[in-house]
């Protein structure tokens, strides 16, 4: 199943949850601290990149689709960063500025081709600004077919269970990249998308696909979702809904760097459904995105020369 640029042009998605800033700093490491046994690493260049639910837009808009990104920002060095970025991207923002905030930083620290260090600098927003971070959604539902809410349990989607129920009364398609253990806020939603580490916080182990398959359909019930998709790392992806099940094997490549692998399969899923297809139709697709992102360093996008290559 294939769609045009001309169909993914028309398609409007919202994304809705917790940006942040993602920076890198790169170094050359040539020696052993005298103070402690750490690496000295001698910074030699810097790179910002959009982190969070801003990186799952930007995926959105790689691909040749419209995105709405609606968070919530603190007021400082980052969040103007952040800003500026967004603007680069054609993204259409609509962050919220939390003065108490301060905007989510995660600082990777790169030597020798590797990942020393990682360092992150955030608190929680304030219920004010996420109140009239729900007006806002009201207002900018009625333009987009599908919503996104990218959930990285940083505090920016306190209201999503009202946003769900609001989207859905509207006929919308709402995607989720759920976080934490209870998924009942979830409750109602077209379809979420977990990873293996994340669903098995919900519904435990399992000891095979049998077994798998019975919890899956049993938490997509009780959660009154259409779907389930779950995301597997080098076994691929499956599809839990009313239908059944779909599987999809992993695209084989080596793996660079799985960082924003998730981001990339959801915003392909919801950029393709807001072009008309249907989730199984746009689950392998979803799938090849997520395959070639990993072979990218840090978060990272596909485009769609690359997705229908």
């Amino acid at each position: 199943m294939t769609v045009s640029r001309e169909q993914l042009a028309q398609a409007q998605v919202l994304v809705v949850g917790d940006v942040m800033l993602d920076r890198y700093w790169y170094g050359a490491v040539e020696r052993i601290s005298p103070e402690a046994p750490v690496p000295v690493v001698r910074v030699t260049r810097e790179e910002n990149r959009l982190g969070g639910c801003a990186n799952v837009a930007y995926n959105v808009v790689s691909l040749g689709a419209h995105a709405s990104l609606l968070s919530v920002v603190g007021d400082d060095e980052a969040s103007h960063l952040l800003e500026d970025l967004v603007a680069q991207t054609g993204i259409a923002p609509h962050l919220g500025r939390d003065a108490q905030l301060k905007t989510t930083v995660k600082l990777r620290v790169i030597g020798r081709q590797q990942q020393l260090l990682r360092i992150d600098f955030e608190n929680t927003p304030q219920t004010e600004v996420l109140a009239s971070q729900s007006a806002q959604f009201s207002r900018l539902l009625p333009d987009h077919a599908v919503v996104l809410f990218s959930d990285y349990g940083k505090g920016g989607l306190a209201h999503v269970s009202q946003m769900i129920a609001a989207a859905r009364a509207a006929g919308k398609t709402v995607l989720i990249d759920p976080k934490g253990s209870d998924y009942s806020r979830y409750a109602g939603a077209s379809c979420i998308t977990p990873n293996r580490a994340e669903l098995q916080q919900v519904i435990g182990e399992w000891a095979n696909e049998e077994e798998l398959r019975h919890k899956a359909h049993a938490l997509r019930a009780q959660l009154q979702l259409d779907a389930l998709l779950l995301t597997r790392s080098e076994e691929g992806m499956t599809l839990f809904d009313t239908q059944g099940e779909l599987h999809v094997s992993a695209q084989a490549r080596e793996v660079f760097d799985v960082t924003g692998a998730g981001d990339t399969v959801i915003a392909t899923l919801a950029a393709l459904v807001a072009s008309g297809l249907s989730l199984r139709q746009a689950m392998p697709l979803a799938n090849r995105a997520g395959g070639i992102v990993v072979g990218k360093f840090g978060t990272a996008t596909v485009s769609f020369e690359e997705l229908f290559a």
